[in-house]
């Protein structure tokens, strides 16, 4: 990334987000723009794409509180002007009393000499080399690879025990028909333009140039003299792998999972980008879930509700578990059986809770009916709204 990018680029404004903006709300306006303008999500959209690009660069500096640092610095001190030469050039009349080329270069004011004691290093250090006198040498820095994000199924036993599932993946990788060289041979030679950098310098006034990614390599430093004809000289190309992903156990619809380094590979010996997995879990015709608890309705016939009774209830992979039903149990209630829910961060387990439904039955045979005939003789007396009207009016 060059230095014109740093002073001239409002990564902010690409995000979204204001200047004071935290870790987190950057994290969540990347994720949120990445998941809009994705190439994947956008197919053939070369604006999508560039967007998407733009998107990736402000988040790599952003993201990066080192690389933050850096980039605001840079922005106050050359983006609104700063530590610009007045008339005279550098130490003359409305200027410094300094030279820009001792700020910015390796060494500091000489002992005894003007400004002795004063910047040391200079504030070549405080930027990381993103600056260099006119005339220094650069490099091609290693760029991070980009973040992949991909999607998966999951049934709901697996999404609470934990899976493991094939993933295949699209990305741009180092060309394999040219061994990422961009030459049908091999053998690229060295771009004359930024002589192997891929970084040219351009003036930028008081002792101090600016780095543009060299445009006849492309950044890259060097030029194929045979073109490869998968990747047209660019040294990468589309690539599709299959790799085995880890479900952790206990996740839940909608989670979004970081797997790093297992993104696109980076550049010059960048480091890969991260994997984001969005889990989806398909519904269970029995168990549903709150948080790490499972969640089961059972039946139950009215008499073992009036009465009390020892009830089986189905777990989730496991042998049934029996609950103590107390007399007078309402249709609604909810009981707990413990452990027998979610696996949790800690390996620990959620519970199942169990709702209570008294079945009514369809039809009745008629020692059935005829003792709940005499049921109803006996409790003739007895009104189970008389409560409620009375609330009703009042009372």
């Amino acid at each position: 990334m060059s230095t014109k990018d740093f002073v001239e680029k409002d990564y902010y404004k690409v995000l979204g987000v204001p200047k004071d903006a935290t870790e987190a709300e950057i994290k969540k306006a990347y994720r949120k723009l990445a998941r809009e303008y994705h190439p994947d999500a956008n197919t053939g959209d070369a604006k999508a794409e560039e967007r998407f690009k733009e998107i990736s660069e402000a988040n790599d500096v952003l993201a990066d509180p080192k690389r933050r640092k850096e980039y605001d610095e840079a922005r106050a001190l050359f983006g609104n002007g700063g530590f610009r030469p007045g008339p005279g050039g550098p130490g003359g009349t409305g200027s410094f009393n300094f030279d820009l080329g001792d700020l910015f270069g390796g060494g500091g004011p000489q002992p005894g000499g003007p400004g002795a004691g004063g910047f040391g290093g200079g504030l070549g250090d405080v930027f990381g080399g993103l600056f260099n006198r006119t005339g220094a040498g650069t490099r091609t820095q290693p760029r991070r690879g980009q973040d992949i994000e991909s999607e998966v199924t999951l049934s709901f036993t697996e999404a609470v025990d934990g899976a493991t599932v094939p993933l295949r993946m699209s990305s741009q990788a180092p060309c394999k028909a040219c061994q990422g060289t961009g030459d049908k041979n091999g053998t690229p030679r060295v771009c004359p333009t930024c002589v192997g950098t891929g970084q040219v310098s351009r003036g930028g006034g008081g002792g101090f140039s600016l780095t543009d990614p060299c445009v006849d390599c492309r950044g890259r430093g060097l030029i194929a003299q045979d073109p490869c004809d998968q990747c047209k000289g660019s040294g990468r190309a589309r690539s599709s792998r299959t790799m085995q992903v880890r479900i952790p156990a206990g996740v839940s619809d909608g989670q979004r999972i970081r797997l790093r380094g297992k993104g696109a590979p980076g550049e010059t010996g960048g480091p890969a980008g991260d994997l984001y997995v969005v889990v989806h879990v398909d519904a269970h015709p029995v168990f549903g879930r709150k948080g790490d608890n499972l969640t089961v309705t059972v039946p139950v016939t009215f008499d073992e509700a009036a009465l009390g009774g020892e009830v089986r209830v189905p777990t989730l992979g496991g042998p049934p578990v029996t609950l103590k039903l107390p007399a007078g149990t309402p249709s609604g209630r909810t009981m707990r059986a413990r452990g027998k829910g979610a696996v949790r961060k800690d390996g620990t387990r959620g519970d199942l809770l169990v709702t209570i439904e008294v079945a009514v039955p369809t039809e009745l045979n008629d020692k059935a009916r005829e003792a709940l005939e005499t049921y109803r003789e006996a409790t003739a007396d007895e009104d189970p709204r008389a409560e409620l009207f009375q609330a009703a009016k009042g009372e």
